[in-house]
C-alpha cells in the first residue's frame, strides 16, 4: 500500500514537472525573442528584399547587371542602419508579395502602394514616396485627355499593381466598358502604347521619364494627375520589431537628409514637403 502510494506520488510530480518544462519550452519555441524576425536578420547579417528589377528609375538593372535605383538605393540605406547587408532577389511585380508571404525574402521594396486591401496580407512602413499617376497615351491621340474617354478603348496596365486595382474597381464601373490588358513590366506597355496596340496606360512621370529618353517612344502625359499613390516597405504582419527599426530608419534618413539626396539623385529634384 505505501509502496503504491509512493509510486502514485512519483508519477504526479513527474507530470507537473513535465508540464512546467513543456511551458517553458512553449514560451521559448514561440515567444517574442524566437519569433522576432529583426533579431533573425541581424543575428544572419543580411536582409533579403525582393524587388521588380525592370521599372527605371525605381528598380531596374544597371549595365553591371546589378539591382539598382530608387527603391535598392533605399533598402542598402535601411540595411546599413540595422547593420546589416541588402540581398536582393527580382522577379515579376505580381508574384512579389506572395514570395513575401512565403519567406522567399523578408521584405519587398518596389513601390508597393499601400492600400487597405493589401493591409489584409501584409504589413507596411510609413510611406517614403507619393507619386502622381496620369494618363498616358501616343502623341496622336487626341481623343483620350480624361478618365471618362476611356469608354471603349483599350488601356494598359501593370499585373498586380495597384493601377489594375484601381482601374478594375473604380474607373471600369463609373466609365463603362473598356478592355484592361495586363503586363509584366512598363517598357512592354509602353512598346504597344507607342506601336498603337492600346490607346492609353496609367503612370507616373517619375517612371516613365528614363524609358522614354532611351527608347524614344512617342507618348505624352495628358490631364491633371488621377490619384496620388504612396508606397511602403512591404513586410509580413506581427512583426513589428523590424517594421518600427524600419520606419526609424526612415526617419532618421529623412531628418539627417540622406533622403533628400538619394531622391535628387534620381529624380532630379527635392521631395515635395
Amino acid at each position: 500500500m505505501i509502496k503504491r502510494k509512493f509510486a502514485m506520488v512519483t508519477i504526479t510530480a513527474l507530470a507537473v514537472f513535465g508540464l512546467v518544462l513543456s511551458a517553458c519550452g512553449g514560451k521559448s519555441v514561440s515567444g517574442t525573442t524566437a519569433a522576432n524576425e529583426l533579431e533573425q536578420i541581424k543575428k544572419a547579417g543580411v536582409i533579403k528584399v525582393g524587388t521588380m528589377g525592370t521599372y527605371p528609375p525605381y528598380t531596374f538593372l544597371n549595365d553591371k547587371k546589378e539591382v539598382d535605383g530608387f527603391d535598392p538605393d533605399i533598402a542598402k540605406e535601411i540595411a546599413k542602419r540595422l547593420g546589416v547587408t541588402a540581398e536582393f532577389t527580382t522577379q515579376d511585380f505580381s508574384g512579389l508579395i506572395p514570395s513575401l508571404q512565403a519567406k522567399k525574402f523578408d521584405i519587398v521594396i518596389s513601390q508597393v502602394t499601400i492600400t487597405d486591401e493589401r493591409k489584409k496580407q501584409i504589413d507596411f512602413t510609413d510611406s517614403y514616396i507619393t507619386n502622381n499617376v496620369k494618363i498616358i497615351v501616343n502623341t496622336k491621340n487626341i481623343d483620350i485627355t480624361k478618365l471618362e474617354d476611356f469608354k471603349g478603348k483599350t488601356i494598359g496596365v501593370g499585373l498586380g499593381t495597384n493601377d489594375e486595382t484601381y482601374l478594375r474597381t473604380e474607373v471600369l464601373p463609373k466609365v463603362g466598358d473598356f478592355k484592361i490588358k495586363t503586363y509584366d513590366d512598363v517598357i512592354t506597355s509602353l512598346k504597344d502604347l507607342d506601336a498603337g496596340r492600346i490607346d492609353a496606360t496609367i503612370n507616373n512621370l517619375y517612371a516613365l521619364k528614363p524609358i522614354v529618353d532611351e527608347n524614344g517612344f512617342q507618348i505624352k502625359a495628358v490631364g491633371e494627375p488621377i490619384k496620388s499613390d504612396m508606397a511602403g516597405v512591404a513586410l509580413r504582419k506581427d512583426n513589428a520589431e523590424l517594421r518600427d527599426a524600419m520606419n526609424k530608419a526612415l526617419a532618421d534618413m529623412k531628418a539627417d537628409g540622406t533622403y533628400d539626396t538619394l531622391f535628387q539623385k534620381w529624380f532630379n529634384e527635392t521631395p515635395a514637403k
